[in-house]
């Protein structure tokens, strides 16, 4: 990570968008500590500005990291303010869930999987009382029932949460099923070792007539983000063929 601020020496970058670069080396939480450790060091240098650009009265700030050497940092980290604050704006990010489960709603029956229900709370009988959690959808393919839940984040899904899902899933007798853009592997072998299937899709799914903003935001920050279509054949595939694995093997 020192290496790559020496490499970016003029240019600043903030918290979340360094934890997504780095994503597919380390856990979130581990480029978090690097980051900390670094400035500690003394090698790069962190400030905090507030989300909403000009006023000091907000609910939440923003974590920049840049290079000890880059001193005419603030104008950018003001642009890069406006550009998150944008996309972190309660509608926009009510309408990046909505996207995902959308999305995916329309994908899965093109695999064969049927949908049971949205925001299940009870399956064959059996009702979730413990906390007032509800899985995103059910589905259904070759007599077995998905509970699933949708992630259209750059972060990870919490891990408590996580957790409770997957106790419903237990409770309902429902195979869990997690559609994320991202997690990290200790998240991927929990879900396995409740007999489930992780899918990461990668690239965070921008609402219809949002393309323009998606390829901003990819460009300026780097972010996966996009603005499809659909969802491609081989994504649902994936899915599909670990399902069709998982059957019970016909005897000749």
């Amino acid at each position: 990570m020192t290496q790559f601020f020496a490499q970016e020496s003029e240019a600043v970058f903030y918290q979340r968008q360094l934890q997504v670069i780095f994503e597919d080396k380390y856990f979130h939480w581990i480029t978090v500590r690097a980051l900390t450790e670094l400035v500690q060091e003394g090698k790069i240098v962190t400030d905090t500005l507030p989300l909403l650009p000009g006023s000091e009265a907000t609910s939440g700030f923003i974590t920049f990291y840049r290079s000890n050497t880059h001193r005419y940092w603030k104008r950018e980290a003001d642009e890069i303010v406006k550009l998150v604050y944008r996309f972190s704006d309660s509608a926009f990010t009510s309408a990046l869930g909505a996207q995902g489960e959308t999305m995916f709603d329309a994908a899965l029956p093109t695999g064969g999987f049927m949908p049971l229900g949205r925001k299940v709370r009870s399956h064959r009988g059996m009702e979730w009382k413990e906390t007032k959690h509800d899985l995103d959808r059910a589905f259904e393919r070759d007599g077995v029932a998905y509970g699933i839940e949708i992630k259209n984040t750059l972060g990870y899904i919490e891990k408590s949460e996580l957790e409770v899902k997957l106790k419903m899933c237990r409770f309902l007798g429902l195979r869990p099923l997690f559609i994320l853009r991202f997690a990290p592997k200790s998240y991927i072998n929990l879900i396995r070792e409740e007999g489930g299937f992780t899918l990461i899709f990668k690239f965070q799914l921008y609402p219809y007539g949002q393309k323009a903003f998606a390829d901003e935001v990819r460009t300026k920050l780097r972010l996966p983000t996009d603005c499809p279509a659909r969802i491609a054949d081989g994504t649902v595939h994936r899915i599909l063929k670990w399902h069709l694995g998982t059957l019970p093997k016909k005897s000749m």
